[in-house]
């Protein structure tokens, strides 16, 4: 079981990173990186809350992120392909609770050539570490479209626990409903199983 060392601090810059890929602590000078997904590949958005289709709405997407960084409830990362040597999308943790030692990992989008690459397993590898190593928390949540099989079976790849569907909880994009498929991994779970297994399932 691992113990608290210190406190964490989520105003600080982070680079989690293995021999796959690196996340880097998003910051403003990634625009240009992230705005070339905005301007040709607007199709990734079909499943997003945020819709950032053009660069003007991706430094608004960014400057929104920041702020909510700032004000401790998000962390967002940008992911960068070690073999691709390209920025590959952007991940997050949000809903920080630090008190409650709770997150949702979640936000997560990459560009058409990346997909189905395994680099979302090593993303998602380096942020659980995170989680739980780092940040101390207890229990880390994942939210997925129902409609979205693709991301629902990443994330039970990942050995999270399916706990329901909350029913017409949130508005989409386009101002339909949305049904959310909810998932969790607790840090228990996480130290006796769930990491080395996922681990194994690196390539």
């Amino acid at each position: 079981m691992k113990t608290e060392s210190n406190k964490p601090s989520l105003k600080e810059s982070y680079i989690l990173e293995n021999e796959r890929i690196a996340l880097h602590t998003l910051s403003d000078i990634h625009l240009d990186d992230l705005a070339h997904f905005a301007d040709l590949e607007p199709e990734i958005w079909k499943f997003s809350l945020e819709q950032p289709t053009s660069k003007l709405k991706m430094a608004a997407y960014i400057a929104n992120t920041l702020r909510k960084k700032k004000e401790g409830q998000e962390h967002a990362f940008v992911v960068f392909d070690k073999q691709q040597m390209e920025t590959a999308g952007s991940t997050r943790l949000y809903e920080i609770d630090l008190h409650q030692k709770v997150c949702s990992i979640g936000y997560t989008w990459y560009g058409k050539k990346f997909q189905g690459t395994g680099l979302n397993k090593h993303a998602k590898y380096l942020l659980l570490k995170f989680a739980f190593d780092t940040l101390h928390m207890e229990r880390v949540q994942f939210k997925a479209d129902n409609e979205n099989k693709r991301s629902i079976q990443a994330i039970l790849s990942l050995g999270c626990t399916f706990e329901g569907v909350l029913r017409s909880n949130m508005y989409k994009a386009d101002r339909s409903r949305r049904d959310s498929a909810v998932f969790s991994l607790l840090r228990s779970e996480w130290y006796d199983q769930a990491e080395n297994k996922l681990f194994l399932k690196l390539t």
